[in-house]
């Protein structure tokens, strides 16, 4: 193994600027749709993005393959093919007008950390695989992490069913329209063994403004949060006059707005007592066929999504969500219809790997803070299936699903370092 200094390691990395800022552009107008970017999976502009990075990775010399769930693997062989692999991934599909880094800049910085690698004369005693991961961004299907979880075998049951919410088309329709294929889906065939992965690494922009507080360019992740949603819960209530007495109704608006105030209470509870979790009413409303001004509304439709960092935590805030909705129902005389319930599993970051991290970070002199992760990543699914993770954030204003993120490329090439340095430490 050839030894390379934490210096030498920056100014190859460096010397890949200029086409990763094209790339970068390409990729933008690959999904443009004012003000931001459109990549929706597994249709158009996924598409045109994996015939992007693809033309990338043949450019390096790199094989190129795929699976089942159309996702991308783009591999600078090992000297032992048989080994474990590494594999550095992230997704290239954005929620609809998102920014045009969140997942992209993953895949972006595994290619360039190969290119650096090869610059550097550092050839791998093992396949170093980057993957280009389909349908992360669960807002189109509903189902999370879609594009992992079938590489892995780990598809819930009637994911190939569900339709996404632009074109009404199933999920199995939109695979096989991609090149993939949902029957060997649908047997729960797994293209990726866990066994056969010896780490799996993903670089992101940061999804809350942490790094920019403190001005550090880098973090490394503490872990992935679990979560459980409701992706089309309702309130049944009763349409009545605008003068029927307050005792005398059973208004679903209201009953959703004492929800949506309690999820909130619970909150605050939890961050009083130092508990990371989260919650997120993303659908709030009434129903448009029946609403009115002098109508009491009858119906109410909303989405939620909870997360935490613990699965003991999240089994609390299960059955408190429960008793909120108990309690709603015996006061307003409503009926939750919750409806079908999905779950992620959370992802602890493997300590290895974090330490790694940390000495990668120590060696490049590179200012970094500790961050747990606010958002579900890929990651998590190759966590579940007992695959060891690490993450790498990126400096990143504006939040991400925002047309406006703000990565810097300076940053992103000392995240870009941080991913090299410890893959030129851990490919033997």
């Amino acid at each position: 193994m050839v030894t390379v200094t934490g210096e030498e390691i920056k100014a190859a990395v460096a010397a890949q600027r200029e086409w990763v800022t094209r790339l970068f552009d390409r990729l933008r107008q690959d999904g443009l749709d004012e003000p931001g970017v459109s990549r929706d999976p597994y249709g158009a502009g996924e598409q045109r993005a994996h015939a992007t990075v693809t033309a990338i990775a043949r450019d390096l010399g790199l094989e190129i393959s795929g699976d089942a769930a159309a996702n991308l693997y783009m591999t600078l062989p090992g000297r032992d093919r048989s080994a474990p692999r590494t594999i550095v991934g992230s997704h290239l599909d954005s929620v609809p007008h998102g920014g045009n880094f969140d997942g992209a800049a993953g895949v972006v910085a595994g290619l360039a950390s190969i290119a650096a690698l090869k610059q550097l004369g550092i050839a791998p005693a093992r396949d170093l695989s980057v993957m280009g991961i389909r349908a992360e961004e669960s807002i189109w299907f509903q189902v999370s992490y879609i594009g992992s979880r079938g590489a892995l075998g780990t598809l819930p049951d009637g994911a190939l069913d569900v339709r996404r919410i632009d074109t009404g088309r199933t999920l199995a329709d939109h695979i096989r329209e991609c090149g993939g294929d949902p029957a060997a889906l649908a047997t729960g065939t797994r293209h990726l063994d866990p066994a056969s992965i010896r780490a799996y690494l993903e670089l992101h922009i940061e999804q809350a403004p942490s790094l920019v507080e403190a001005g550090k360019p880098v973090g490394v992740c503490t872990g992935i949060p679990g979560n459980f949603r409701y992706p089309n819960a309702r309130i049944e209530g009763a349409n009545d006059h605008v003068g029927l007495p307050r005792r005398f109704r059973r208004d679903a608006s209201l009953a959703g707005a004492e929800f949506a105030m309690a999820m909130d209470t619970l909150w605050a509870e939890y961050d009083e007592r130092g508990i990371p979790m989260a919650c997120t009413i993303g659908r709030f409303y009434t129903d448009p066929a029946q609403h009115g001004m002098t109508i009491v509304p009858g119906s109410f439709h909303f989405s939620l999504d909870v997360r935490a960092y613990s699965e003991t935590v999240l089994a609390v805030l299960d059955k408190e969500v429960d008793a909120i909705v108990a309690g709603i129902e015996q006061r307003r005389g409503v009926r939750f219809h919750l409806g079908t319930k999905a779950r992620a599993a959370v992802g602890p970051a493997d300590p290895t790997i974090k330490a790694g991290l940390e000495n990668s970070i120590a060696s490049l002199a590179i200012p970094s803070l500790h961050l747990g992760s606010p958002a579900s990543h890929d990651g998590a699914a190759f966590a579940a299936c007992g695959v060891p993770i690490g993450m790498i954030f990126v400096k990143n204003a504006n939040g991400s699903h925002n047309p406006f993120e703000a990565m810097e490329i300076n940053d992103f090439l000392a995240g870009t370092s941080v991913l090299t340095h410890w893959l030129s430490t851990n490919l033997d």
